[in-house]
Parts: C-alpha cells; structure tokens; sequence
C-alpha cells in the first residue's frame, strides 16, 4: 500500500537550521523555534491528506522535491526535509516510531519547478517485520 501528502512550499536547508540552532533567543534555540513551526508546516499537510492513518507495517519514503530553483545542493535541500517530515509522521501518529524498526529507507529525487515549489512525500509498506 502507498500512501502520499504533499507540503505545499520548500522547507529550510541545512544551512538554515544549522544558522537557526546557533543563534540563541531569550534562552532558547532559535533553531527549536524553527523546527516546531515547519513541523507543524508538515503535520498539516499529512492530517489534509492522510487523515488518522495509521501504517503498522514498516515503510519506505520516497520525497520528491520540487524546487523553485537549482540554487540549493541536494543534501542541503533533503537533510533537515527528511528530519522534519519524520518527526511530524510520529507527531501524527502515522508511524509508531522513526527508527530503524518503522523506517527501512528513504528515496530522494529532485526537480525544478518555479511556480509550484512542493515536496511530495510517497509512504510506501514495505510489508513483514523488521530485522532486530
């Protein structure tokens, strides 16, 4: 089974978020402050499409970015996607966990698309129990 939600937009690159977590705010990480909004960025998309689906079996993700632009490097634009996204799957209750038990990969692929910057996210089952 597959399941896919799309974040309207792009998320911050590493660069950013690690920018963000040096710089300190009235006692606390701007980069924390950054992460809790796009999280809730991304758990609003998954709760549009997904609903209170909730994936038992193991998955792979595949992200699909589409970028205004080529002006980000490619694991600048993935990393701190990936982190974000996951986080906001288990916020969300879709998967249990983001560990190695729940998430068996990741698949990146990267566009440009000007007018309609987007990521769309593609939860795939990958069926049977995990290794321990």
């Amino acid at each position: 089974m597959q399941y896919k939600f799309v974040i309207k937009g792009k998320l911050p690159g590493l660069n950013d978020y690690l920018k963000a977590e040096r710089c300190f705010h009235r006692g606390h990480s701007c980069g924390n402050d950054m992460k809790q909004g796009y999280q809730m960025l991304v758990s609003n998309a998954i709760r549009t499409s997904l609903k209170r689906q909730v994936i038992k079996s193991p998955i792979t993700i595949h992200y699909s970015f589409y970028e205004p632009n080529r002006r980000r490097d490619l694991d600048n634009i993935a990393a701190v996607a990936h982190k974000f996204v996951q986080d906001a799957l288990v916020k969300c209750k879709v998967i249990e966990n983001d560990g190695w038990q729940y998430i068996k990969g990741f698949s990146d692929e990267f566009h440009v698309d000007k007018h309609n910057p987007r990521i769309e996210v593609t939860l795939i089952e990958a069926g049977g129990g995990g290794e321990e």
